[in-house]
């Protein structure tokens, strides 16, 4: 299948929030979504963006029957292992389900790899849910470690109330 992946752009939010939604609703976690298109348009097309993205767009004869050209994204930031220097984190990676299969999401993968070489990058981090067997074989044929299995690394996240209570040395 002909697709084409290229740098996310501002009028891409639109169908950006649409696919997360989409992977919410996949990952059982569509009560936990707060962004909206505007909050993706400030956050990551200003001038000093907190990630970037790509898209991945098929031609007009494969559009989805809603009409959806961009099937599939990915965001990313910089960020910096102690251990090893830079490093990039890909927060998504997101092909609809009637387009998986089809090299998108492994093309998408390759240029956030490509990418995070490009700007001096020692390692590619990302998270996986637990009982997302056909993520985890993905990620694992494409030479990834699970760093959990490995070293026992727990991601954890402090955020709401306990973040604002952190903030300000309240226990």
């Amino acid at each position: 299948m002909e697709f084409t992946i290229r740098a996310a752009n501002v009028d891409d939010c639109k169908d950006i929030a649409r696919m997360i939604t989409e992977l919410a609703e996949y990952e059982k976690a569509i009560d936990q979504v707060r962004i909206t298109q505007r909050d993706l348009e400030q956050d990551g097309f200003s001038k000093n963006p907190f990630f970037h993205g790509i898209i991945a767009e098929v031609p007009e004869p494969h559009k989805t029957k809603e009409g959806h050209a961009k099937v599939g994204y990915a965001l990313y930031y910089f960020s910096y292992c102690s251990y090893r220097g830079r490093a990039v984190f890909m927060e998504d990676l997101y092909v609809m389900p009637e387009f998986r299969g089809k090299g998108i999401g492994k093309a998408l993968m390759s240029k956030v790899a490509q990418l995070g070489l490009a700007a001096g990058c020692q390692q590619l981090n990302f998270t996986v849910l637990d009982w997302n067997k056909s993520s985890l074989d993905f990620y694992l044929n494409q030479g990834c470690t699970d760093t959990t299995a490995e070293m026992g690394y727990h991601y954890m996240c402090c955020k709401g109330e306990a973040l604002e209570h952190l903030a300000h040395g309240q226990l």
